[in-house]
């Protein structure tokens, strides 16, 4: 049943690899796509479910702390490794957003499927926390000195990342207890439909499987540590925390699913290894077509849902 609930997930993904690698339906379309959701409909879906969102609850407060709690942990653990083993910005940032950084429209979709409109609210609280928390982890691990640059960059990155502009714009409507006026929530759940099958075909565009072709020992361990470790890590801090298990399975599923494709991007920017990144990027992607639902499977196993 389980696999039946995320199977479609992962055929919207193969259909944009097959799509674009044929050139349907024309080569600058998935390009434009991705702008088109990432700047737009992505954005009024995250701004309409934290509109509605419970942000006075106190568990939301709890998986707020506990996003926090396990991306600090993680990144503390890397830095560590990091220490033990030195390791140039260039490839130690790329290893970082393979761990840390989580593909945001596979993680929506699958919360969707799995807990409904509940999940996809807390859900959308998870990421107006998590995002910015981990460009400014990202930023910080691809930066090699020049301290006045990099903090310059850190603000611009954030504060112009629709995302999280849209998560803050829907956090003051929620606050507000104005709601949605003038019918726009129909406008908003409308731009919502299109987003996540928009955002998953996308991801397929971009996988890059020639780019799995080296480093293949250092993809299996970053592909270890962020589809196995990290999960793990999120179930050990979700029961410290006592989530709620619909808390608890999002904390879970953003930390089982693969990382972000905007990583390439940021890797790029920043003068990291991109060929390394690209390869991170398509082989979790592919590896997560089997973990993913052994993950979540084994976490409800464990807690009991």
């Amino acid at each position: 049943m389980l696999f039946l609930t995320i199977w479609p997930l992962f055929a919207l993904i193969c259909a944009g690899f097959l799509l674009a690698r044929k050139g349907f339906p024309a080569e600058g379309f998935w390009p434009a796509a991705e702008r088109m959701n990432y700047f737009f409909m992505f954005p009024a879906l995250l701004f309409s479910s934290l509109a509605r969102a419970p942000i006075r609850d106190p568990e939301v407060l709890r998986l707020g702390v506990a996003a926090v709690a396990l991306l600090l942990i993680a990144a503390a653990l890397l830095a560590f490794a990091r220490w033990l083993r030195p390791a140039p910005a260039a490839r130690f940032g790329p290893a970082l957003q393979g761990v840390l950084r989580f593909n945001t429209y596979l993680g929506v979709a699958a919360i969707t499927s799995l807990a409904g409109s509940e999940g996809l609210s807390r859900a959308a609280v998870y990421l107006a926390i998590a995002v910015p928390l981990v460009n400014l982890l990202s930023i910080l691990a691809l930066s090699e000195g020049g301290a006045s640059g990099r903090w310059r960059r850190l603000v611009r990155t954030i504060f112009t990342n629709p995302l999280i502009l849209a998560c803050l714009a829907g956090i003051a409507v929620a606050l507000a207890g104005t709601g949605l006026p003038f019918g726009s929530a129909a406008l908003f759940s409308l731009l919502a439909q299109g987003s996540l099958p928009l955002g998953l075909l996308c991801v397929g565009a971009a996988l890059q499987p020639q780019a799995l072709r080296q480093d293949m020992a250092a993809l299996a361990g970053i592909d270890a540590l962020r589809l196995f470790a990290m999960p793990v890590l999120a179930t050990v801090v979700a029961f410290a925390m006592g989530l709620e298990p619909v808390s608890a399975l999002i904390l879970v599923v953003f930390s089982a699913i693969p990382t972000a494709p905007t990583a390439y991007v940021l890797t790029r920017q920043l003068g990291g290894d991109g060929p390394f990144m690209a390869g991170i990027i398509t082989s979790q992607t592919l590896a997560a077509v089997l973990t993913l639902p052994l993950v979540v499977w084994l976490f409800r196993l464990v807690g009991g849902n």
